[in-house]
């Protein structure tokens, strides 16, 4: 696998994490309560920050030079 096709991987999985995070703080803050709500809306939070750890990554590690 060519390291362009790795980040282009790597990028959708910051896509599909942002996705996650705002479909999960959604669920937390209109649909659930209690307890529940506290732990869903955390890993909501922790993928928000994980997918722009990984987007900043791709971003600022510039053009793949093949």
């Amino acid at each position: 696998m060519t390291p362009g096709l790795l980040k282009m991987w790597i990028s959708f999985a910051g896509m599909a994490f942002m996705a996650l995070a705002v479909i999960s703080i959604y669920f937390s803050r209109y649909k659930l309560k209690g307890f529940l709500k506290g732990i869903v809306a955390t890993i909501a939070y922790l993928f928000m920050i994980l997918a722009g750890i990984i987007i900043f990554f791709v971003v600022f590690s510039g053009p793949v030079s093949e």
